[in-house]
């Protein structure tokens, strides 16, 4: 960078926190334009249902209602049906209209919408439209999706079996015939919903005069969702707006996709020359804005008698529910889970077999580490292991644990494993959590009637990982843009097509910028969120891709603009550009303090009286490339005890070792790893979204959908760890690791604490009480 950094490592207030600690943060409910008229949606009662017929001649008559719509509406109106572009061979790829036609498919799918003056009215007239259902036997279960005979989801597709996938590597049966054991489990993690603090939503205007749409909404990606609406709503994307209201209030994978209510309101808004309001409430969030994770993995660990893990097999079955999201297909997931489970392992014969399988249940949407099923699911099987032949987890980990020495090297499926440091985070881990002290005070709990458990969980998380694992994978990081500029008061702004939802980049690029270009942190103004004026990009926010793409992309946007200050400043101070220097935002000759030009003076002089050949103005667009490495490695311990009368776990202790790289902001690092953390016990204990065998819904409120409190979360102790960087920009992503890795290492210290296999999740106290009674018999 330009000179030692003076803000990069260093733990600034985050900008964003005024505001919003404050109330002053602008999210998308908080927007009133005038003439704005507000819709809502009539939705499915029924899981499965054929739609006969819709009558909406009461609530069109309603005073207040503007307007009601069905798919009829949306069919003459020419919104073309939408659905997933494409997929892997034989992929099977529905489309669907944005309200339901001929069948409604889980409950809460939207049938009709009504256009009113105020929310309330629309809601009433809501209660006005008959719909003429015939109910349908629906698919809950994998059992009932592919038995004989069973309902079909999709009509035109014949099967609930969407995709099926089974891909090896090395010789499998042969590293299974020369095990010594062969520990086989069966475990389901369940499904679960994103549900950020503010719910989806979205506020659409139209200027007939310059046939222009504005869509501001709280989203992940708006380049995306401006190209996916304008094509089904046949608008030209070029005459189309989308933009954040300037906060979102988190989503954590949910407000990447585009939904049927997207492209409703949008086109709602085209018809009626007026601004149109939706708000989703908890109930439809819950219902119908995302669900994730109902993932069951049939494994199978070929191990020799010292803990050297030869050969795995795994089976995954995903219930991705009635829709996917467009515009991802679920095998994006399924692959994600393929790739990433050999992970930190030298195991060299692998087996993988995906079936992904439709049901009526709400549509599967990315969730904060999307492939979290991979750590769940080899590190149960690493303390099934230990458990079997009598060892520690640590001492499997140091069978099988891939070395920096020996780096490097390719993880089993491919991609490059290089500077990645998981052998070293867990000897931190192992130092830090005592385990032969644990297991002396255990044994005297033990002899009090007391349950104590220790659980470990490790895990390697691509942040963004190498070039190659977006190749492999077909996610790969690619390139991030950024634009910076020398305004004409001599402050810098950065354009991002990062979008900030709760991260931090308002305060961490401009660490980045302030530093490159030797200027204040609070001279640095980040601009984010706007299709119109961020560079293009269909990616985003996601993925853990933030802190090294749009980090480095801020870094060479202000090295490139740091670049032509230098040169008019050569020109004004007669001084050859690399003897120059930028300190304090004056551009000066290297070693002499006293002489020198402020910014602003440099900006005046490019604005005003650019020099011959020059273009005015100072601004510069580059993009960042993917560097080698990427990948954060982290171990979690978690100390816990459990109540064998009530049920209950607690968790007195836990601790984060983590190698995320160079830290921009180590209080915004700890902050995302203790809420990823937080998120992560939350999945272990208490979230669940649960449906009957008949598809109904049984937790559409907070009353039935467990979310974790103060009250279930410890302190979460951090332990960083940093070492020598393969290239300049080191930064890595943290935001998915606390949600990756925490589910298993409560489960393992549960299953410790009881001396049982723990299977599923969450470990709820009626579920901690079947395993103490199946511990007992």
């Amino acid at each position: 960078m330009g000179g030692a950094a003076r803000y990069v490592g260093a733990s600034v207030h985050r900008v964003e926190d005024a505001r919003v600690l404050t109330g002053r943060g602008r999210y998308v409910d908080d927007l009133h334009l005038p003439g704005t008229v507000h819709a809502a949606f009539l939705r499915s009662p029924y899981a499965h249902a054929r739609i006969n017929g819709i009558d909406t001649t009461a609530a069109k008559a309603l005073e207040g209602v503007v307007a009601v719509y069905t798919h009829e509406d949306l069919a003459a109106g020419g919104v073309y049906p939408m659905g997933v572009p494409e997929g892997p061979p034989d992929y099977k790829l529905p489309t669907y209209t944005a309200l339901c036609s001929d069948k409604a498919l889980v409950i809460g799918d939207p049938v009709a919408v009504v256009v009113a003056e105020s929310r309330y009215v629309a809601e009433d007239g809501l209660q006005l439209i008959e719909v003429d259902y015939e109910p349908l036997d629906a698919v809950a279960t994998f059992e009932q999706a592919t038995a004989e005979g069973a309902p079909i989801v999709w009509d035109g597709i014949g099967t609930n079996v969407m995709y099926r996938e089974d891909i090896a590597v090395g010789d499998v049966a042969a590293a299974f015939a020369e095990a010594d054991t062969v520990i086989r489990r069966t475990l389901v993690s369940p499904r679960m919903t994103n549900t950020p603090m503010e719910p989806r939503g979205g506020v659409c205007e139209y200027d007939a005069g310059r046939d222009e749409l504005t869509y501001y909404v709280a989203t992940q990606a708006p380049q995306l969702l401006r190209m996916f609406v304008s094509g089904l709503i046949q608008h030209s994307p070029t005459k189309m707006r989308v933009l954040g209201p300037g906060d979102i209030g988190g989503s954590f994978g949910q407000k990447v996709a585009c939904f049927k209510e997207d492209v409703v309101v949008c086109w709602a808004a085209k018809q009626l020359k007026r601004p149109v309001k939706w708000i989703e409430d908890r109930v439809e969030n819950l219902s119908v804005g995302g669900q994730a994770r109902e993932e069951t993995m049939e494994a199978a660990f070929a191990v020799k008698s010292d803990g050297t893990i030869i050969g795995i097999d795994v089976h995954m079955k995903m219930d991705h529910g009635a829709y996917p999201a467009v515009p991802f297909p679920a095998a994006v997931f399924t692959t994600l889970v393929r790739v990433m489970l050999p992970s930190y392992l030298r195991t060299p014969s692998y087996r993988f077999e995906t079936t992904i399988y439709a049901t009526n249940k709400g549509q599967y949407v990315p969730y904060r580490g999307p492939w979290a099923a991979e750590t769940l699911v080899r590190e149960r099987m690493i303390h099934e292991i230990a458990k079997e032949l009598g060892i520690e987890m640590a001492d499997v980990y140091r069978a099988n644990a891939i070395t920096l020495d020996e780096q490097p090297t390719k993880m089993t499926t491919g991609p490059t494993l290089e500077g990645m440091t998981v052998a070293n985070v867990i000897e931190r881990a192992l130092e830090m959590a005592d385990v032969p002290g644990f297991r002396a005070e255990q044994e005297k709990a033990r002899k009090e009637g007391r349950h104590l458990g220790l659980g470990f969980s490790t895990f390697i998380e691509a942040a963004p990982g190498p070039a190659d694992y977006g190749e492999i994978t077909g996610l790969g990081a690619g390139r991030d843009p950024a634009v910076a500029r020398l305004e004409p008061d001599g402050k810098v702004t950065v354009i991002t097509a990062q979008v900030p939802h709760g991260q931090g980049h308002e305060t961490t690029l401009a660490q980045i910028a302030a530093d490159e270009l030797g200027v204040k942190f609070e001279d640095v103004r980040i601009e984010h969120s706007d299709s119109r004026t961020v560079p293009f990009t269909l990616i985003g926010t996601g993925g853990s891709r933030s802190a090294t793409m749009g980090s480095g992309a801020a870094l060479v946007a202000s090295r490139a603009l740091k670049g032509k200050i230098l040169e008019i400043g050569s020109g004004l101070l007669e001084v050859a550009p690399d003897d120059l220097e930028i300190v304090d935002s004056v551009v000066r000759p290297k070693g002499v303090p006293d002489r020198g030009m402020p910014l602003g003076q440099v900006a005046q002089v490019a604005y005003f009286m650019p020099p011959v050949g020059m273009e005015g103005g100072l601004e510069a667009l580059d993009a960042f490339a993917q560097p080698p490495g990427g990948w954060v490695a982290s171990t979690h311990v978690c100390w816990v005890e459990v109540d064998v009368e009530t049920g209950e776990v607690t968790i007195p202790r836990y601790l984060v070792v983590e190698d995320c790289g160079t830290m921009i902001n180590p209080a915004i690092v700890d902050g995302q790893v203790r809420g990823g953390t937080a998120q992560g016990i939350g999945i272990a204990l208490l979230e669940e979204t649960v449906y009957s065998d008949e598809g109904q819904l049984l937790t559409t409120t907070f009353m039935d959908y467990l979310m974790p409190t103060a009250a279930e979360i410890p302190h979460i102790e951090i332990e960083h760890m940093e070492f020598e960087p393969l290239a300049e920009v080191n930064y890595r992503g943290v935001g998915e690791g606390g949600t990756i890795g925490a589910p298993a290492a409560v489960a393992n210290a549960v299953g410790d604490a009881l001396g049982v296999s723990v299977d599923r999740l969450p470990l709820s106290p009626a579920r901690v009480l079947e395993l103490v009674d199946a511990n007992q018999s």
